[in-house]
């Protein structure tokens, strides 16, 4: 077995890499830079035709059904099937749907094979991808870009299964918006760490990432108010990790818990909130350099975006791809229907 070097070195450090090398066997990979994590191309999806297009996305809305239309008005599974036209009609209620009627891509305009396209660049970027990007791949405007990625967000958000979360569940929060541009003359700057309310428009994240499983996110007010949706999410047997923040002491009458003092360690055998810190790190990675503004309305979308990247990190992106196009294809329509109508612009908040 011999240990290739890229330069060579001393022969004290030379013996010492190849003595570990024997012992602990290759540096392990990461996944994301393993052969596994490749599972599907852009090349495979770019390349479907119409027809290949609208089967794939057929087996996936009708998947309870094996393939068979089922009538999205009355749940009828006798359907007439148009050679000419893709549209479908239901024997007993007479009413025409197509493929997507009914789904979050309810009266379409986009070809399927774009849908697909669009689905797979959500799932393949790791932090996330913008919607003016997504236009350039698919020759779309930003605005119908926009409204498709957040039809996604919004599938991820609403169709997740979401049971109790159990064994270990670390708790986090963090302030999202309000952010003020610092004054031009350093005598005028204001210290804004000491002003706890300084924007209407800040929000707090807070988020249960369970050890091992599965994470929820709530965007509320203030941290302080997480209690009902700690208890709405959290089984009564699991032990919660905390920081020391003292709106968190409550939780000691309900849960075994355990906190760190982040002054003193970041980490300690008994304690320590890593994984929700992670789960922040990679959303503030993506407002730095994907989205830039993820406040307002829309957070909580973006925070359950999140929560799936989060979740599935370790899965290969064609099982992403997968999950994800069966989440979006489920029944029920999207509220961003007509989103940029200049009616619902000009409609009071």
């Amino acid at each position: 077995m011999r240990l290739l070097l890229t330069r060579p070195t001393c022969p004290t450090t030379k013996a010492l890499i190849y003595e570990s090398f024997l012992t602990r066997g290759p540096v392990a990979q990461h996944f994301l830079l393993s052969a596994a994590a490749r599972t599907l191309s852009v090349k495979a999806i770019a390349r479907m035709s119409d027809a290949e297009a609208t089967a794939a996305f057929r087996a996936v809305r009708f998947a309870e059904s094996g393939g068979r239309p089922v009538c999205p008005y009355c749940a009828f599974d006798a359907i007439y099937e148009y050679r000419q036209r893709a549209i479908f009609k239901c024997k007993r209620c007479e009413k025409q749907f197509s493929l997507t009627s009914g789904t979050p891509f309810h009266s379409r305009k986009m070809p399927i094979g774009d849908i697909l396209l669009a689905i797979f660049v959500f799932t393949t970027d790791a932090n996330g991808s913008a919607a003016l990007r997504l236009g350039r791949y698919i020759n779309c405007s930003y605005k119908t870009a926009f409204v498709l990625f957040h039809k996604l967000r919004e599938a991820v958000q609403n169709h997740r299964d979401k049971p109790m979360l159990t064994g270990e569940v670390e708790i986090d929060g963090a302030v999202v918006g309000g952010f003020i541009r610092p004054k031009n003359v350093s005598k005028e700057r204001t210290d804004l760490r000491k002003i706890p309310y300084r924007s209407k428009k800040q929000q707090s994240v807070v988020v249960l990432r369970q050890r091992g499983g599965e994470t929820r996110t709530a965007v509320l007010a203030h941290e302080s108010h997480a209690l009902p949706f700690i208890l709405a999410n959290i089984a009564e047997t699991a032990t919660v990790y905390t920081d020391g923040a003292s709106h968190w002491h409550i939780l000691s009458g309900y849960f075994e818990l355990r906190q760190i003092n982040h002054k003193v360690a970041y980490s300690t055998p008994e304690a320590c909130t890593n994984g929700a810190e992670n789960y922040f790190s990679i959303l503030r990675r993506s407002e730095c350099g994907i989205y830039h503004r993820i406040a307002g309305k829309h957070l909580a979308a973006y925070a359950a975006e999140f929560t799936w990247r989060v979740d599935s990190r370790r899965l290969d992106n064609g099982t992403r791809y997968k999950s994800l196009l069966a989440l979006a294809a489920r029944p029920g329509r999207s509220k961003l229907r007509n989103y940029w109508h200049p009616k619902r612009l000009a409609a009071p908040a």
